[in-house]
């Protein structure tokens, strides 16, 4: 195991060579995943209506 001051130094080293993403491409990709998170949901809203419409239909027919 290395000693305390050595983990400090390979810490460090470690975390320079991190990419971190710009400004920009962070906000892009929130926007994007809030879009996504948009468009999913209507996907689903609409399966939702599409199924809740059919079976009150059948249960109308039936019932």
């Amino acid at each position: 195991m290395a000693n305390p001051l050595q983990f400090v130094q390979q810490t460090r080293a470690e975390v320079a060579k991190i990419s971190w993403p710009t400004r920009r491409e962070v906000i892009l990709t929130t926007v994007m995943v809030f879009i996504m998170a948009t468009l999913t949901a209507i996907f689903f809203a609409l399966a939702d209506l599409l199924i809740r419409t059919g079976l009150q239909g059948l249960l109308n027919f039936f019932g």
